[in-house]
C-alpha cells in the first residue's frame, strides 16, 4: 500500500529494503543537513527522484520525532531539516517535503525531487554542485565536469519540449495503462503524465512531450523521425556491396520504446545462433547463444535511453556479423562518461525516458546496464565489450566465439564423448578439449600443446578412435603430418 501522496509506487516497505538507485537514496538521522542539501542537489542534476531521511542505509527505521520535545536542541534539527531546501539549495528548486509516519509510528521525512534539465543547481553558501549518479551522489564536481554536465543539459531538454501538435489519440493505451498498473496509479494516464511530467498543462488541455511520444505513442515516428529500431543480419564478417551484398536478413522495428524493446527482444533472439560449449568438470556439451542475451538487450536499452534523439538522421542501429554485434546510437557520449570510464561513470542523458523504463521494469537499476553487460560476456566467457565514440555516434561491440566453432560435432559423437566421459583418463579429456577448440591437430601439435609425449599421444589417439570419438584423416599410411578431428561417419 502507497502511503505517499506524491509518490504512488513508494510503499513503507518499499522505501525501506529496495536497493538504493538513481531515483532512491535512505540517509539515517545522524547525516547532517547539508550532506542531505547535497544529495537533493545531486538528484536535482540527474533525474530527480526521493531521499528517505530518518532510515539507514541497512533499512533501520530511526524515528526523527523521538526525543523532539525532551532533548535540547533536537527540535531546531528538525527545523533545519524542514528549511534546508530554501538554506542551502540554489536556484529555486521543485522539491516536496513529505512528512510521513511508518506502520510502527516513527517519523520520516521525503523528500521528493523534480530535476529541471534547463538549468544547474548548486549549495547557495559554497557553490558546490553535486550529480547523481546510479546509488551514489558525485561530487563537488570539478569546473571541467561542470562544463560537461551544462553542455549535456542543454541536450537533453529535447525530451522535455511539449507538442501541440500531437493528437492524443495517438497514444497506445495497452502501454499507457501498463504504465498505470506499474506504479499502481488509480487516476487516468492524462493525470499521471502530468504528475510524472511527461505533459504540461496548457489552456485547461494536456500537452503531452516528446518523451511522452517516444514512450506511449502508437507511432511515434509520426512525429519524431527515425524513433525506431534497425537490424541488419550480415553474412561474414564485413559489409559487402553491389554483387557481393551480403544482408541476409533485415528488420525495422517501429514503435513507442517499451513496445520495440519487446518486439526486438523476441525477434532477435530467434536469430541468434548456438553452440556447444565443453564443460570439461563434467564432460557435458552446455548449448550455449552466440551473445549472452544479457548483454545485447542492455546495451538495446541503453541505447534507446541515452540516444539524442534531436539528432533525427539515423536510427538504433544493429548489425549483427559472423564474429559480433553492433549497436549504434546517434549523439556523443552524455556528461563526463568516456570509453574508457564508461563502467564506473554513467549518466542519463534522457531521464524521463529513463524513469519510466525503470518503472516499467525494462532497467532493473538505472546506469547500472553498462556493468552488466561487461559482467554478463565474461560470464560468457566473450571478449571485453567494446565502446567507440566517434563522430556524434556511440558503438557498443560484442564479440562472439562462434566462428571458432564453426565445425561441429555430429550428434553421434558428441553422444560417445559424453557417455564415455568418466573411463577418459586426463590426458585423453585434454586432447578432446584441443580437438573441440582448434577443429584439429597432429601429434606434434598434440605434444606440443599438452606437453606429453608422442608415444603417449599415440596411445591416446589410438584409444580415442576406438571409441569412435577420433577419426585420423590422410592418405598416407605412415604420416607423422596427419590430421586427427572429430569423427565425421
Amino acid at each position: 500500500m502507497s502511503f505517499s501522496q506524491y509518490n504512488s509506487s513508494l510503499t513503507a516497505g518499499g522505501i525501506r529494503v529496495k536497493p538504493e538507485n538513481a531515483y532512491l537514496e535512505r540517509k539515517g538521522r545522524d547525516v547532517k543537513a547539508t550532506k542531505i542539501a547535497n544529495g537533493l542537489i545531486g538528484m536535482l542534476n540527474a533525474g530527480g527522484g526521493t531521499l528517505v531521511y530518518g532510515i539507514a542505509d541497512d533499512g533501520t527505521i530511526e524515528d526523527l520525532a523521538r526525543g523532539e520535545l525532551l532533548e535540547e536542541g533536537v527540535a531546531e534539527h528538525l527545523r533545519s531539516y524542514r528549511t534546508l531546501i530554501h538554506d542551502f539549495i540554489a536556484p529555486p528548486a521543485i522539491i516536496e517535503l513529505e512528512e510521513v509516519f511508518m506502520p510502527g509510528g516513527e517519523l520520516v521525512f521525503l523528500y521528493h525531487v523534480e530535476p529541471n534539465h534547463e538549468r544547474l543547481f548548486q549549495r547557495k553558501d559554497n557553490e558546490e554542485i553535486y550529480l547523481r549518479v546510479a546509488d551514489s551522489n558525485r561530487g563537488p564536481l570539478p569546473r571541467d565536469e561542470v562544463k560537461k554536465l551544462e553542455y549535456n543539459k542543454s541536450i537533453r531538454s529535447y525530451e522535455d519540449e511539449p507538442r501541440p501538435d500531437f493528437d492524443p489519440a495517438d497514444l497506445d493505451t495497452a502501454t499507457c495503462a501498463a504504465y498505470r498498473e506499474a506504479l499502481r496509479y488509480d487516476g487516468s494516464f492524462a493525470d499521471l503524465a502530468l504528475k510524472r511530467h511527461l505533459a504540461t498543462p496548457r489552456d485547461g488541455q494536456v500537452i503531452y512531450k516528446n518523451a511522452a511520444i517516444l514512450l506511449f505513442a502508437k507511432e511515434p515516428e509520426k512525429y519524431i523521425p527515425n524513433a525506431s529500431v534497425r537490424y541488419v543480419r550480415y553474412e561474414g564478417t564485413e559489409r559487402k556491396s553491389g554483387g557481393s551484398y551480403n544482408v541476409v536478413k533485415e528488420q525495422r522495428f517501429e514503435a513507442n520504446i517499451p513496445s520495440m524493446i519487446a518486439r526486438a527482444k523476441v525477434f532477435i533472439d530467434a536469430s541468434m545462433r548456438d553452440y556447444y560449449y565443453l564443460e570439461m568438470e563434467v564432460g557435458k556439451f552446455l548449448r550455449v547463444s552466440e551473445f549472452p542475451q544479457e548483454a545485447w538487450l542492455e546495451g538495446l536499452v541503453n541505447a534507446l535511453c541515452h540516444r539524442s534523439y534531436n539528432l533525427q538522421g539515423n536510427p538504433v542501429l544493429i548489425r549483427h556479423f559472423d564474429d559480433r554485434l553492433e549497436i549504434s546510437n546517434s549523439g556523443p557520449l552524455p556528461a563526463y562518461v568516456t570509453v574508457e570510464n564508461i563502467q564506473c561513470q554513467r549518466y542519463a542523458r534522457n531521464p524521463r525516458i529513463a524513469r519510466v523504463l525503470t518503472d516499467l521494469g525494462y532497467v532493473r537499476e538505472l546506469n547500472e546496464g553498462v556493468p552488466r553487460i561487461y559482467s554478463a560476456m565474461e560470464e560468457f566467457r566473450l571478449a571485453e565489450p567494446l565502446y567507440v565514440d566517434h563522430d556524434n555516434l556511440v558503438t557498443l561491440t560484442l564479440r562472439s566465439n562462434v566462428a571458432e566453432h564453426k565445425e561441429t560435432i555430429l550428434g553421434e559423437t558428441l553422444v560417445r564423448i559424453e557417455t564415455r566421459w568418466e573411463m577418459l583418463n586426463k590426458s585423453q579429456r585434454d586432447m578432446i578439449h584441443l580437438l573441440y577448440s582448434e577443429q584439429g591437430a597432429t601429434i606434434l601439435e598434440f605434444s606440443a600443446a599438452l606437453g606429453l609425449s608422442e608415444q603417449a599421444i599415440r596411445y591416446n589417439l589410438k584409444t580415442l578412435e576406438g571409441l569412435g570419438i577420433v577419426q585420423r584423416f590422410s592418405e598416407k599410411i605412415r604420416d607423422k603430418n596427419a590430421v586427427y578431428r572429430f569423427k565425421e561417419k
